[in-house]
């Protein structure tokens, strides 16, 4: 009899931790870092999450945001004629890069943007079209990363001031920029997970590097569509695509060799990769459109 009441009683504390705790980050206290099950009024009930790193440009409050399955979608030319957008848009959370479109494309890339990661050197082609990025999609939520020079808000920060502009003439414009912190932090991993000085190896991070630091944050599953790994253009039969699909032009295999061996001011796309096929080891992430295979 104390044996049965004491199993009721343990079998309630877990009920209600269920119901009320992080139960995803529990379990991962016992090893179980990658959780797929979770109950329904978790889903429900969890509080947003807060992203100090990122500030909100009107109202400089901290980034808020907790989602379930995120899908990343890549720029590369991979996402044509894929037709995954209607599984694209059933995911909790969609993530875009840059200037990325989807009207035109959305057989292929879905149509609904949950948030919207940019690089400093994207914000003015955003606001060649912004009343597409700020008016019509105004639920999205822009994060805008660069370093704190472009970023600083003593007035001469050029990008910002940009954003503080578009906010005046869009004002329901969810826009957030990276805190300098928080830059210092992304180069930080860079270092520990490549061994090298970000600043003296003339390497710049990329829109995807900054996105998926975030999402790991933010998501309790990642679906990353279109992006291929580090040996896919030395593979037999590789698909020559454009580097963005929204736009004809270079080649994304050619670029990747240009950006990985520049000496200064490229982007380390193909180690990018190595580091990102080690967190889907630890995270819970999958890409495809091409499939990864991880060793």
């Amino acid at each position: 009899m104390v044996v049965g009441f004491i199993a009721a009683f343990l079998l309630l504390i877990i009920a209600r931790l269920t119901n009320e705790v992080n139960f995803p980050l529990i379990l991962s206290c016992f090893g179980q870092a990658s959780v797929k099950l979770m109950p329904f009024s978790y889903t429900q009930r969890r509080p947003l999450r807060t992203h100090y790193g990122y500030i909100n440009v009107k109202t400089e409050e901290p980034l808020q945001l907790d989602c379930d399955l995120c899908a990343i979608i890549s720029n590369s030319g991979q996402m044509t004629k894929q037709k995954v957008g209607y599984e694209i848009d059933q995911s909790s959370c969609i993530w875009r890069m840059n200037n990325a479109p989807t009207r035109g494309y959305e057989d292929d890339v879905g149509k609904r943007t949950t948030i919207r990661v940019v690089s400093h050197t994207s914000v003015p082609l955003l606001l060649k079209n912004s009343e597409y990025f700020f008016k019509e999609t105004n639920n999205t939520v822009y994060v805008i990363w660069g370093p704190f020079r472009n970023m600083r808000k003593d007035g001469s920060g050029i990008v910002y001031n940009m954003l503080k502009k578009t906010v005046d003439n869009y004002p329901e414009a969810k826009i957030y920029v990276t805190t300098e912190k928080r830059m210092s932090y992304c180069d930080e991993v860079f270092k520990m997970e490549t061994g090298r000085d970000r600043i003296q190896s003339g390497s710049y991070l990329s829109t995807g590097w900054f996105t998926l630091i975030l999402a790991m944050d933010a998501c309790y599953r990642i679906h990353v569509y279109g992006m291929i790994n580090d040996t896919y253009c030395k593979s037999e039969g590789f698909r020559k695509v454009p580097y963005h699909y929204y736009e004809p032009g270079r080649d994304e295999c050619d670029e990747y060799f240009l950006h990985e061996n520049a000496p200064y001011g490229g982007h380390r796309f193909i180690t990018e990769k190595k580091v990102f096929a080690e967190w889907a080891k630890k995270h819970s992430i999958i890409f495809t459109h091409p499939n990864w295979t991880l060793s």
